[in-house]
């Protein structure tokens, strides 16, 4: 029999999205995925340069728990540059990708018991590890279009028990960017109740709108004794699969870290750290810069396409990745005799009928919402918005029809 905990995590929406169209592929089928929660794209040459080298040197130790010293210097030293704020190597853990990260977060600071404050819709993980670690997500739903959460809200929700709040901007699923006003009054929501912030910026490098990205501890200086600042190479350079990711937190954070990688998984990848050391020290910028340029200009193209939905306000998409589509009124005014009642079953129809894999929201805790990956190769993006805009927007005349 299985452990007690094993029921408490959510079904993995987004991976059996990815799994489902892998299958319809498989099949022989022409998929455009769109439920990819990555950039296709090859990564740079600074990066396999370095992985071939370390091979080659015969590189195969344990490094420590908390990685490489001159790739933690290197992390500060970037983090550093892109915050203003000045980090050093004992402030930075290497983990096994971002989902490592949180969950070295979790459990150094969560007892059971405790509430976390998440925002709903969210990237299931976050719920998950709050119950793997015994503690109970709280929930502060977010509203389209903007999707940013309400300061309000939040206070509302915080309770002696409360214990942490996790943000995630640019946000996965929603697109959303936390402006600086919201930051702030989130940084002072922790310092007036004692809460530890988890930051996810994993999608910092995907800004569209409002120029670069600002993480909590730029707009809230005072947060950063408070905060762990989670973040991976995995989006911006394009290596989802080398699962190489980091933290900077507080000293205390960090030791706790040393401890509970030393009893999971050691190290991270020796040879995903080497390659990564020789990119920060070696590369240009060429490539990240080249990836946001053919990210924007996808964003730009899909907005245009996406304009064409009817009962359906085309996304913001301000951050990250991601289109994400708020489908109430479009379900509202289906009849419920159809066979679409759902976004699950858009999502299945898209894949069935015009094989265009898709997201529905249920899997970010949102039975409204559908999330399209614009990190695609060009062509296929815009081939496969233009058959999910065609879809949509049939669905009245062919349930009237069936």
């Amino acid at each position: 029999m299985l452990a007690q905990r094993m029921s408490l995590l959510s079904d993995p929406g987004t991976a059996a999205a990815r799994e489902a169209a892998k299958v319809a592929a498989a099949a022989g089928r022409q998929i455009i995925d769109l439920a990819a929660g990555e950039v296709i794209i090859e990564p740079p040459t600074s990066v396999r340069n370095g992985a071939v080298a370390a091979i080659n040197a015969g590189t195969n130790r344990y490094t420590d728990s908390i990685g490489l010293a001159p790739l933690r210097e290197a992390v500060a030293k970037k983090l550093t540059i892109e915050t203003g704020i000045g980090w050093n190597t004992d402030d930075i853990v290497i983990t096994a990708g971002a989902k490592q990260g949180l969950l070295d977060a979790a459990l150094a600071v969560l007892d059971p018991g405790d509430e976390v404050i998440i925002f709903r819709p969210c990237w299931p993980t976050f719920p998950s590890q709050v119950l793997l670690a015994g503690a109970k997500p709280l929930f502060v739903d977010v509203r389209p279009p903007t999707y940013v959460p309400d300061i309000v809200a939040i206070r509302a929700a915080v309770t002696p028990r409360t214990k942490a709040i996790i943000i995630n901007s640019p946000n996965n699923p929603t697109g959303a960017v936390y402006d600086r006003t919201t930051l702030q009054a989130i940084g002072d929501i922790a310092i007036n109740n004692r809460l530890w912030i988890v930051s996810d910026e994993c999608y910092s490098s995907f800004v569209f709108t409002g120029g670069r990205h600002e993480s909590i501890v730029m707009a809230h200086p005072g947060v950063r004794s408070r905060t762990i600042l989670v973040n991976a190479f995995s989006k911006e350079l394009a290596i989802t699969g080398w699962r190489l990711g980091y933290f900077a937190a507080p000293p205390e954070i960090v030791s706790a870290a040393k401890k509970l990688q030393s009893h999971t998984t050691s190290n991270a990848n020796v040879i995903a750290q080497h390659a990564i050391l020789h990119h920060l020290q070696f590369g240009d910028g060429r490539f990240e810069r080249e990836m946001h340029r053919r990210l924007t200009d996808a964003r730009t193209v899909g907005l245009h396409i996406l304009s064409g939905l009817r009962d359906i306000d085309a996304p913001r998409a301000e951050g990250s990745f991601f289109f994400y589509l708020d489908l109430r009124t479009l379900i509202a005014s289906l009849p419920q005799a159809g066979h679409v009642r759902t976004t699950d079953d858009v999502a299945q129809l898209l894949l069935e009928e015009t094989d265009v894999g898709s997201v529905a929201g249920g899997a970010f805790g949102d039975p409204n919402g559908l999330r399209l990956s614009f990190g695609v190769p060009p062509g296929l993006l815009e081939q496969g918005l233009r058959k999910v805009v065609e879809t949509l927007n049939s669905l009245k005349t062919r349930q009237v029809a069936a």
